[in-house]
């Protein structure tokens, strides 16, 4: 696989403090949360979680790319909305790994268009662009 090449625009910092059980922050201050792993890993859920932070940046970066698409196809997408539901759990090899659904709605054009915009949209969005074989990731039209 080769890495693309990529000329930085922004770059965001963050840093974690305790990992899955503490905090993280950006270097601006516009994020600063607790984080804490889910009941469902064995933790108390009072916090966030890195996999609620991956899906919020999915789905906001994958709603960004469908405008791009959609505005170079000249579609309204008003009222459309992407959720992102991320998995995590153990792989084959003993590690941990990761599941996204990208469920997408755009109420305002066809079932056909909508699966050209969103089939466009993945090969835009730079999570997308990421994740591409390395995790599943399925889209779907809802």
């Amino acid at each position: 696989m080769t890495i693309q090449s990529v000329d930085v625009l922004y770059t965001a910092v963050a840093t974690a403090e305790n990992g899955r059980d503490g905090r993280v922050a950006s270097d601006d201050g516009k994020l600063d949360v607790v984080v804490s792993p889910p009941k469902e890993l064995g933790g108390s859920g009072s916090g966030t979680n890195p996999e609620q932070l991956f899906a919020a940046g999915f789905s906001a970066c994958f709603q960004g790319a469908l405008g791009v698409v959609a505005r170079q196809a000249k579609a309204d997408i008003t009222g459309s909305r992407v959720t992102a539901k991320v998995g995590i759990g153990r792989t084959a090899a003993g590690g941990f790994g990761l599941t996204v659904e990208l469920a997408v709605s755009i109420p305002t054009v066809d079932e056909a268009t909508a699966k050209e915009l969103v089939a466009q949209a993945h090969e835009v969005c730079p999570y997308s662009n990421a994740t591409r074989g390395n995790i599943a990731v399925e889209l779907t039209i809802v």
